[in-house]
């Protein structure tokens, strides 16, 4: 509820500490309205402006909206006057890898065009429907995407080996966080799907032991495996990619948001966002892309 007060305030009025001033923000896109020129973002906090929270942001140069999608990192200028705000010179944030390095990042992407190449799927785009698929879950059921028809579904990747703190920790955490905050949306509205690219080392046992350190309910939290060709079928068509070197994992990074309906909301690159603002892209797309209370 703070994130809607706060904006109406700033709609309402500006105090004059803040009036005539500009500050840099970094967010994460939760809906864009073309139509109002005018996008709701998750922010980290803006020093000397506001702490962290998800708010509507005007822009008064419609162009300034091309090209955004839920999920999308970007960094603007935020200006304030004495009656109003508004976002400018928004920009899009690449995602680079702080562990990843150049010749990693060089293999990654010669394993995409090389994948693009074959019979595997393309990555899906946003919007589009997502193909049914069946894995193994840490209880060694069969879980098939299509039985959560009529659900928000988060989706992330993982392998259970993997040594750096902020990949497949983080991601897994990442969701351990929207477990708690939204768990009474868990079962009913919200499905939490995990699957592995390691699907030779990570049995449903090993999944099994990996889940209790976020305390995850098999029931809406599934952390799945099964035949490596239905992993990489499963990755490919949401843009992931990985290799085997020296028995570890090289990999990419990537969170998917569907909807109930079924399709990409949001496909997130990377690390670089926090569990609440994936917590808030998430409560967006339950209440249908309507504005987050936090």
């Amino acid at each position: 509820m703070r994130s809607l007060i706060f904006a109406v305030l700033v709609a309402l009025v500006v105090p004059s500490a803040w009036a005539g001033r500009q500050y840099s923000a970094t967010c994460m896109i939760l809906t864009v309205d073309h139509t109002r020129q005018t996008f709701v973002a998750s922010c980290q906090p803006i020093p000397g402006f506001m702490e962290a929270m998800s708010m509507p942001f005007d822009v008064r140069d419609p162009r300034e909206l091309d090209g955004l999608l839920p999920g999308n990192i970007v960094d603007f200028t935020l200006r304030v006057d004495e009656s109003s705000s508004y976002a400018e010179h928004v920009k899009i944030h690449p995602y680079v890898s702080a562990e990843q390095d150049p010749w990693l990042a060089r293999q990654l992407k010669l394993l995409r065009s090389l994948s693009s190449q074959k019979s595997s799927p393309k990555p899906l785009q946003i919007g589009s429907a997502v193909p049914n698929f069946t894995l193994t879950d840490q209880a060694r059921r069969p879980v098939s995407f299509s039985q959560f028809a009529g659900k928000v579904v988060a989706l992330n990747f993982i392998y259970t080996s993997c040594a750096l703190p902020t990949y497949c920790f983080r991601m897994a955490n990442n969701f351990g966080v929207v477990q708690r905050r939204l768990k009474d949306y868990l079962g009913r509205d919200l499905v939490l799907v995990t699957v592995t690219f390691d699907p030779q080392r990570d049995t449903p046992e090993v999944l099994a032991h990996y889940a209790q350190t976020w305390k995850a309910d098999p029931k809406t939290w599934h952390f799945l495996t099964g035949p490596l060709s239905e992993v990489r079928r499963v990755t490919s068509m949401l843009g992931m990619d990985f290799f085997p070197d020296e028995g570890l994992m090289n990999h990419s990074l990537h969170t998917v948001v569907i909807n109930r309906q079924g399709k990409v909301v949001a496909n997130i690159e990377g690390n670089q966002f926090t569990a609440d603002q994936l917590v808030d892209l998430i409560k967006s797309v339950l209440n249908d892309g309507s504005i987050p209370h936090t």
